[in-house]
């Protein structure tokens, strides 16, 4: 038995969250699978919240979590069937691979095109505050 009851430990490592997935065993005996999350923020562990599962509640646990993922794999493909009935919708309108853009216009306006005079717009807006200098100071 390994430093504070630990029968088992592994890890698993995210880009800011780790996962360990411990078994021990209590000073009664009793056999729990203890699950840590520990998030880090700029490289200092910030949060670790952790859960038990004794074992006579682990078939049940695992039940409520293939339940689960089972409606996240199932969400999933219905996601992804709605994105190519999108994309094959868009595609019949504008035609397969093309882009769409769309140019903002204010409420009510038509867009029309613009003449060119040789002003690049980006559409940002710069306010420009000037400053003038009284005499009577």
């Amino acid at each position: 038995m390994g430093a504070r009851g630990e029968l088992f430990t592994t890890q698993i490592y995210l880009e800011n969250r780790s996962y360990f997935f411990n078994v021990k065993e209590n000073r009664t005996g009793d056999v729990f699978l203890q699950i840590v999350e520990s998030k880090n923020r700029d490289g200092v562990e910030a949060d670790r919240h952790q859960i038990a599962i004794f074992a006579e509640d682990m078939q049940k646990f695992l039940q409520g979590l293939e339940k689960s993922l089972d409606y996240v794999e199932k969400d999933r493909k219905q996601r992804q069937k709605a994105a190519k009935e999108k994309r094959a919708e868009k595609d019949a309108k504008y035609g397969a691979g093309k882009k769409v853009y769309r140019v903002k216009s204010e409420k009510g306006e038509k867009t029309e095109k613009r003449a060119d005079d040789g002003i690049k717009r980006t559409g940002k807006v710069i306010h420009i505050v000037s400053k003038k200098s009284t005499d009577n100071e």
